[in-house]
Parts: structure tokens; sequence; C-alpha cells
């Protein structure tokens, strides 16, 4: 399938593996250029070199918002412009009410939700002025339904969602998309790392298996395509039917 994407430009974040890789992958797939970032020149080194496309590297921490006007910058220096923003940045660490600290929160807010906020406040004017843009956040499906003792993750990425629901009704007139992606249980790191037996967890999914991350970048990339300019402030969950809500 023809994504029209040949030629757009592309800035993906926390994009040295997992989801932020698989999402820069399907891009480069479709003909976009693409500008990978995360905090590891040797793991960004090593996730270009798995890409066959027009792909550049910058390393840049996102949550220190801070430095994010600077990173976009340097991203659209390098591609004459952002058309196509991929927000993705790792979860806080585990924790409960009782165990999470207050002080925890700020991180955990500058990593899953400021962070993103920064990014679209660089990227987006210049989308709205070329009547042309699509912005998709990676989150989490704990937003439609709060995953035990990931209290911090819970609560920025739903104030992401609120925060992009509120922007894409903003910019809609203007050409420029804003959804969200919400990924259940895949094979990522982040899973190996919160759990000691990754596979037993999939018996939890209804699907009976974990996602594959780059099945999950072909859904991030199709919400950047040209048929996909009719659909903004969704936020789409990929977890196999982990989440049994009605809406």
């Amino acid at each position: 399938m023809d994504l029209g994407l040949h030629g757009r430009r592309a800035l993906v974040t926390g994009a040295s593996s997992g989801l932020g890789l698989g999402t820069a992958r399907a891009l480069v797939a479709a003909g976009a250029s693409v500008v990978l970032v995360a905090r590891s020149q040797e793991r960004l080194n090593e996730a270009a070199a798995s890409l066959d496309g027009d792909v550049h590297t910058l390393v840049a921490d996102v949550s220190d918002t801070t430095h994010v006007a600077d990173m976009v910058a340097q991203a659209e220096a390098m591609l004459g412009g952002i058309d196509i923003l991929i927000a993705n940045a790792g979860g806080p660490p585990a924790g409960t009410f009782e165990t999470t600290d207050l002080d925890a929160y700020l991180p955990a807010l500058q990593l899953n939700l400021l962070s993103s906020v920064a990014m679209c406040k660089a990227a987006v004017p210049a989308m709205c002025e070329r009547g042309w843009g699509r912005v998709v956040a990676i989150t989490s499906v704990s937003v439609r339904q709060p995953i035990p003792h990931l209290i911090l993750s819970n609560t920025a990425r739903a104030g992401l969602t609120g925060f992009l629901k509120t922007l894409a009704l903003e910019v809609a007139s203007k050409g420029v998309t804003v959804n969200s992606v919400q990924p259940g249980l895949h094979r990522t790191d982040r899973l190996v790392g919160l759990y000691d037996n990754p596979d037993s967890v999939a018996q939890s999914v209804p699907a009976k298996k974990l996602g594959d991350p780059d099945d999950f970048g072909r859904v991030a990339a199709f919400l950047c395509s040209e048929s996909a300019q009719f659909i903004t402030g969704a936020a789409i969950p990929v977890d196999g039917g982990a989440y049994s809500g009605l809406q």
C-alpha cells in the first residue's frame, strides 16, 4: 500500500529500539526521510544500520525540555523541515501509590508529558504554515485501563492524551493531524525490564502473544499517511485485545 509519504520528513524520538524503531522502519519503507533520536549514539548507529533509506541520527534526551527546541531545530536542518513528528519516550520506574514518593512525579511528567508538549511547540507551527503535518504520540493502553504498579506512567500519559486531543482540535483546519497510538504488551526492552518472564505475561493477552514492534510501527505509519488525513484526535489501542472496555 502506498502511504503517500515519499519525500516526507520525519522526526522519531526514542528511536534506537522497540516501538520507536519499528515506527521509523515503517516510515523509511514508505519513502520518508527520518531523523532517529535517542540518548546513545552507539545504539542509534546500530538502529540506523538496520534501516535502508535516508536516515540520520541525533543524540538527545527528550526529558530535558530545555533542549527540545534545539533538537527539533537540528532535525529540521538535517532534513530541510519536519512534516511528521513521532513523539516517543521510555517509561518511568514502576511503583504504586504507597511506594512512589511525590518527588518522582515531576521527572515522570517531564519524560512522558512535557517532552511531547515541547516537541509539538517546536515542530507544529511550521506544519501549520505549510498546511500539512502529522503528529503521532506513542503512549500506552494504560491511558484507557491503568496498569497496576505503573502509577507514574498511568498518570503522565493520561495527561498527554488530554493535551493531544486539545491540540488536534486546534490545528485540524490547518492540515495537521494529531493522534496517539496506545500499545499494550509488545516485545521490547521495556517489557523485558518490567517482567522476569515476558512470554508468560503474554498469556494475559486475549491474542495469547506479545505484539511485534514492526507491526505496531506500520499502524503508526498509516496514521501519517495521506489516506489517514481525516483521522485526528484519535487514541488507538494496539494491544491484542487487552483493553476490555466498550469505549
